[in-house]
C-alpha cells in the first residue's frame, strides 16, 4: 500500500478519499486518468521514482496518461 500524502502529486489526486493508503494499481489509474494535473518536471524524484515504478509494474512500462 502507497501512503497517499508521502506524494504530493499524488495527494491532489486523492484529495477526496478518506482512506490515505491506496494499492499501486490504484495509484497509477489515478494518475493516468488525471494526466492534466501531473507534471513530471514539478514532482520531486521520490514521486518521479514511484510513478516510473508503477508503470513498470502495473502498465507494463507504458504510460497511458
Amino acid at each position: 500500500m502507497i501512503p497517499i500524502d508521502d506524494y504530493p502529486q499524488l495527494a491532489l489526486l486523492a484529495w477526496n478519499r478518506k482512506v490515505r493508503t491506496i494499492s499501486g494499481e490504484e495509484a497509477l489509474a489515478l494518475y493516468e486518468s488525471n494526466p492534466q494535473w501531473v507534471d513530471r518536471v514539478l514532482m520531486d524524484e521520490r514521486e518521479r521514482v514511484l510513478l516510473d515504478r508503477l508503470i513498470d509494474d502495473f502498465g507494463k512500462g507504458v504510460w497511458n496518461g
